[in-house]
């Protein structure tokens, strides 16, 4: 995980901001650094200026890898914000993905601009993981940026309004109008060898141009990533939903390994204390599923955190007059993902009683919520309605990781110690709804329209999800130092999920099936039931802003739409 920065200019670059810098160093505490260029032209005088800035976390590999990275060969620029986890179908888990990216983007000297082109595009298409990037290509004076296919990292950009600059960046320190996500359809360039003539003088060239991550894959095809199945059911047929959950077990475990393994200590471990991961737990049915199956993985010498996150509501409490009169700490208990998350908490500890699991209840009282509002508004800009502010409160206190600690016992205690987890990698279940069909509007779809109408809303679910949640979710919780990571989205698992039937995966045609009893993400419920977590396989789905009571802290009537902008 980095912060990555940069700014194209025809005149002059000014220092980085104080602010910026700081926002960039949150993400990337482990190293700060700068690269400086200049590009004359042949013509005249003038030069245009480029500034790159990445800070660095730096979790993979044996030693810290200093960006920018620069190549010896060409002088090309690297600014990486992710992680490669395959290039060319291999598996790069142990290496520092950087410091490789580069060598290869740089490994062969190419006669012709156009082959050069072809040559780091086609490395680009190669990468599976989630990443943002910015690659200045010095043999064409070319600069190449983007996100991933889903868009799991955050990049912005802002184009001047006179064409005299651009500046990219993973967070926006003066949110303003003309800061926008970067899309993640493509990768894009821009030319940075020519310059456009306008009534005020000759200006920086600012067209960009888009590469599409595959030539052509037809309507059905999702994220650039794979076809989705649009078959439907014969009358009559059956999910064969043994079959499909061990697949859905081998793609997520294939996709975990990558994930959990290999990670480097933090730095500065706590004494007798080894936490590399750590699960965003509501003890929801996703998020307690990969807590399991990360069991097989994680080293039985290590702990695994399990960060559970409850708020205090004013509107809530005011609701259960009950709470108003009793002890502060019935508040966060009273909240419905405390409860779930207390019982999946106690079995996990029963399936695997050999694991050191930590409990995490982070209690947000309401003052300290809003004294930290103006940071998270800032954190998830463009994103602005109100509803993207009750899951950013969520998300960024979680990732913070500081709350009362449960070891051995599961019950609620008056007087737990207080924690602050040390691990710089967060296991996040987003992405199981929009591939197996967990929301309430699948299964109003089903009831609606059959699985046609399903298939539709989850091919628009996935394909829009970089685009609604991911961006704003990486720039909420990066800002501690952290790395939040998808094991639902990696690319293999997605194209699992996208090429299994649909009945496969939601079974809303069968509705009381005698063993799980929710048919909305059904392959994923067997999977729990046989990984012997049957209670956790119950559970109904619950949003993360319901859950943690974040939804409307500051409106008493509960009137305001999600939809609403921030005011």
């Amino acid at each position: 995980m980095c912060g990555i920065h940069a700014v194209i200019s025809s005149a002059p670059i000014p220092a980085l901001p104080v602010e910026l810098k700081s926002l960039l160093s949150h993400r990337g505490p482990d190293h700060f650094g700068q690269v400086r260029r200049a590009l004359p032209f042949a013509k005249d005088d003038s030069e245009i200026s480029l500034e790159f800035t990445s800070t660095v976390l730096a979790l993979r590999g044996d030693h810290l890898a200093r960006q920018p990275l620069e190549s010896a060969v060409s002088a090309s620029v690297l600014c990486w914000n992710g992680e490669a986890w395959r290039v060319n179908g291999q598996s790069i888990r142990s290496q520092n993905d950087g410091e490789l990216l580069l060598g290869i983007l740089d490994a062969i000297d190419v006669p012709t601009a156009s082959s050069r082109e072809s040559h780091i595009l086609n490395v680009l298409r190669s990468v599976d993981g989630p990443f943002a990037f910015l690659f200045y290509d010095a043999q064409i004076r070319r600069l190449y940026f983007g996100r991933d296919r889903l868009g799991r990292r955050s990049l912005l950009v802002h184009a001047a309004e006179h064409g005299s600059s651009i500046s990219f960046s993973s967070v926006a320190d003066v949110p303003a109008a003309s800061w926008k996500e970067v899309e993640a359809s493509g990768i894009y360039s821009l030319d940075l060898s020519t310059r456009l003539a306008t009534p005020q003088g000759l200006i920086l060239d600012t067209r960009v141009t888009k590469h599409a991550w595959i030539r052509s894959g037809g309507e059905d095809m999702v994220s650039s990533i794979g076809h989705f199945n649009t078959a439907l059911p014969r009358p009559g047929q059956e999910p064969d939903l043994n079959s499909a959950s061990e697949m859905l077990r081998h793609w997520l475990c294939e996709s975990l390994k990558l994930r959990v393994l290999d990670i480097s200590e933090p730095p500065n471990p706590l004494s007798g204390l080894d936490v590399r991961v750590a699960v965003l737990f509501s003890g929801g049915l996703d998020c307690t599923v990969l807590a399991r199956l990360a069991h097989e993985f994680v080293p039985c010498s290590q702990e695994i955190d399990l960060i559970n996150v409850a708020f205090e509501n004013p509107r809530q409490v005011a609701i259960n007059k009950t709470l108003a009169h009793r002890e502060a700490g019935d508040i966060y208990e009273a909240c419905p993902d405390r409860a779930t998350g207390r019982k999946a908490f106690a079995e996990l500890k029963s399936v695997c009683p050999d694991r050191r699991w930590r409990f995490i209840a982070v209690n947000v009282p309401f003052e300290e919520a809003m004294s930290h509002k103006p940071r998270i508004v800032s954190l998830m800009h463009p994103h602005n309605t109100e509803m993207d502010l009750s899951i950013a409160f969520a998300l960024y206190f979680s990732a913070r990781g500081i709350g009362h600690c449960y070891v051995d016992k599961p019950d609620w205690e008056p007087t737990p110690p207080v924690v602050a987890t040390p691990s710089r990698v967060l296991l996040s279940g987003l992405g199981a709804d929009e591939l197996f069909g967990g929301y309430a509007r699948h299964e109003a779809a089903f009831k609606a329209g059959g699985y046609a109408r399903v298939i539709d809303e989850l091919k628009l679910d996935i394909s829009r999800i970089g685009q609604r949640n991911l961006g704003r979710d990486d720039r909420v919780m990066a800002h501690w130092g952290k790395e939040v990571r998808f094991p639902y989205l990696d690319e293999e698992l997605v194209r699992f999920a996208i090429s299994s039937p649909v009945w496969e995966k939601c079974d809303f045609q069968n509705p009381s099936h005698p063993a799980v009893i929710d048919p909305a993400k059904r392959i994923l419920r067997v999977l729990a039931d046989k990984l012997g977590i049957p209670g956790v396989a119950r559970e109904k789905k619950r949003a993360i802003q319901f859950g943690s009571r974040t939804a409307k802290m500051e409106s008493h009537t509960g009137r305001l739409r999600g939809t609403a902008l921030i005011s």
